[in-house]
């Protein structure tokens, strides 16, 4: 998936009958994950016990790289960016405190990378640009790496939901969520609009989402 999409995600619910809280991020089965780098809360959106509630998503198919600045575990704000697309690499350098990301140039097929030539150890993240955005959304981030060494990086949209109020969003994830997934879709596969229900079971607690008809 080299071609940047958008997909429009609305997650919908009425009368839930529990305040909930429903987490959105990619944390999906990818070698090296919670070892050599870490997902990054996307959105969250509160759900009240009665009356109809609404969160909106939307995720744009086109990858940057960021250098990342982490306070408090979060996420919360990006110095420079620079857009890569697969089998791409880029390199960031320091210039009289100025960092700077050189112009993508052919990499590893099928891989981002970004070279750390700055003299320092950096924290990099990878996000998606949206329209409009600045700065990347971060997805991945990838603490203290090296000087002369890279961060590489595949990345598939698979997104997950959880319900979950121990997290905000941008925080870096250090370890699995520990309540279930209740819903996991390959963004690629989906249109470029769709609606999805959530539902709680009020014998069991469990919850599920289902696509609007």
């Amino acid at each position: 998936m080299t071609q940047a999409f958008v997909r429009h995600l609305t997650f919908q619910t009425k009368d839930l009958g529990k305040e909930s809280t429903l987490l959105l991020t990619f944390d999906g089965k990818m070698e090296g994950l919670y070892e050599k780098f870490y997902p990054v809360v996307w959105k969250i959106s509160p759900f009240g016990k009665a009356g109809p509630y609404r969160m909106q998503a939307t995720y744009t198919h086109q990858l940057a790289f960021s250098k990342a600045q982490v306070v408090n575990g979060k996420i919360v704000d990006a110095e420079t960016c620079i857009e890569i697309k697969p089998s791409e690499k880029t390199t960031l350098t320091e210039e009289n405190n100025v960092f700077q990301f050189s112009n993508p140039e052919k990499g590893v097929d099928g891989f981002f990378q970004a070279w750390n030539k700055t003299g320092l150890v950096q924290d990099i993240a990878v996000g998606f640009m949206n329209a409009g955005d600045f700065m990347p959304k971060p997805v991945l981030y990838f603490n203290d790496v090296g000087d002369s060494s890279n961060v590489t990086a595949e990345f598939t949209p698979i997104l997950r939901a959880y319900i979950t109020s121990d997290y905000q969003e941008t925080a870096v994830l250090q370890g699995a969520i520990e309540t279930p997934v209740i819903w996991e879709q390959n963004l690629g596969a989906l249109g470029e609009n769709t609606t999805w229900n959530l539902k709680r079971e009020p014998s069991t607690g469990h919850y599920k989402i289902t696509q609007a008809k």
